[in-house]
């Protein structure tokens, strides 16, 4: 007799625990509250799975063996609630997908760069002719790639929301490039709530395991502090020397595995400034652990492109710079971003607030920049912290009228930078959808 799955969301994680579910002899049913993309109702027919949208048909929900739940459904749901009391195990899609892969997974989680650090470590890999597949939070699932693709390594980028329904998946190298208060709405406003779903990503690895995390954060070194993790460590700083890991020393990243030494000028690294040292560090310690070879690390390191809606430099008109760094969703992505500008900046902020607290940034704005946009819903707060510091300060409701405004705003030399600091699903899909709309509004101009 097949077992029963019951899925909930059809988005990409929960098209992906299809997939795979019926590759593996599962009788599979899909429900999602709201409303499927059609592409994804086209992969549900093609292959033949009961699914329904705009509601839930609880009795064949709770019919089921196994529930996967979408990493956007907090665990606080009352159906989810519900199905736990019925001890009806609720898993994500990554512990799920985890049932039916050998394959070794280099994971990678933290508030901020860690969409970066995917991206480098895949180049790398890749550069180094290693055969891996990069998915997770970005691109596809890794239910669809467990389902789909065959690679001798799994590149996983990891949200706190996929880690939360994790019991027994186990990554060989799991790295934590930070943590900031962010979603602090789905962890009861406690910051170390969020801290304790990062940490999870380490839960399962034993002594033949890595764990790659920044040493100058203090929620994470506090944290192992009092939790002993049973991986090999390997931090990197940018703060103080290392004898296992990573540290700068005269300008040169320097990265120490069991007495193998690595060196690189941080001048050559692709990606500038502090943050995108430590992103490098983070990779290029994957990459030794991997034994690529030391030049390419270091060709790797120097040619790599960067991510989409992360600074990306969009166009300079009459040298006004425009950039695009829509991914920028909490406040510690954003001081990154002001922190790199160079320039007198036209800031566009705002988006659906995660409990947000702008103080860190004041000093910053107040050196930086010369006008706001506000773009977004709800503005009160934004106005409050930085009325007193910036005179030009302007609300608007569409990206191209932020985008009209700010051409009108900025001057000969000036940046326009997009780096929201919020969530985007007030006015827009998601922050990739920010992203575009920002870039076609610029190229329209």
């Amino acid at each position: 007799m097949s077992k029963k799955i019951a899925i909930l969301g059809g988005g990409e994680s929960g098209i992906g625990s299809a997939i795979l579910a019926k590759k593996e002899g599962y009788e599979v049913f899909l429900s999602d509250k709201g409303k499927i993309k059609d592409k994804y109702k086209e992969v549900l027919r093609h292959i033949e799975i009961e699914w329904e949208d705009e509601h839930h048909t609880e009795s064949k929900i709770f019919d089921a063996d196994v529930v996967m739940k979408s990493p956007g459904i907090p665990d606080t749901a009352p159906m989810i609630v519900e199905l736990r009391k019925n001890n009806i195990p609720v898993v994500s899609e990554i512990e799920f997908a985890s049932w039916f892969s050998e394959t070794p997974v280099i994971g990678i989680t933290g508030s901020n760069g860690k969409t970066t650090v995917t991206n480098l470590i895949q180049h790398s890999l890749k550069e180094g002719g290693i055969d891996s597949g990069m998915g997770g939070n970005i691109g596809n699932s890794y239910a669809k790639m467990v389902a789909e693709e065959s690679h001798d390594w799994f590149v996983l980028e990891l949200s706190s929301f996929q880690l939360d329904g994790i019991e027994k998946f186990r990554p060989h190298i799991a790295i934590l490039t930070n943590i900031t208060p962010d979603h602090l709405d789905r962890y009861d406003y406690k910051l170390e709530n969020y801290i304790a779903s990062k940490f999870r990503i380490v839960k399962n690895q034993t002594e033949d395991d890595y764990f790659i995390y920044d040493a100058d954060d203090k929620n994470i070194t506090d944290w192992l502090e009092k939790n002993p993790v049973r991986s090999q460590k390997l931090p990197f700083s940018i703060e103080k020397k290392i004898e296992n890991g990573a540290y700068i020393e005269n300008e040169n990243i320097v990265v120490t595995i069991n007495n193998t030494e690595f060196t690189m000028p941080t001048s050559e690294l692709a990606l500038q400034g502090k943050h995108n040292a430590k992103n490098a560090m983070a990779a290029a310690t994957v990459s030794q652990l991997l034994r690529i070879r030391k030049q390419t690390i270091r060709e790797s390191m120097s040619n790599f492109q960067g991510v989409e809606h992360r600074l990306e430099k969009v166009l300079k008109i009459n040298n006004v710079l425009y950039i695009n760094d829509s991914k920028a969703t909490n406040v510690n992505a954003t001081y990154y971003a002001l922190e790199s500008m160079e320039s007198e900046t036209v800031w566009i902020i705002g988006g659906v607030d995660k409990g947000n607290v702008y103080d860190d940034l004041l000093p910053l704005v107040n050196e930086k920049v010369k006008a706001i946009i506000c773009l977004g819903v709800d503005n009160q707060k934004i106005k409050a912290s930085f009325g007193n510091i910036v005179e030009n300060m302007v609300e608007t409701t569409s990206m191209g009228e932020a985008v009209q405004m700010a051409y009108r705003l900025a001057e000969k030399g000036d940046n326009v930078l997009l780096s929201p600091a919020c969530a985007s699903f007030d006015l827009f899909e998601n922050y990739e959808d920010r992203g575009r709309q920002f870039k076609e509004a610029v190229r329209n101009l």
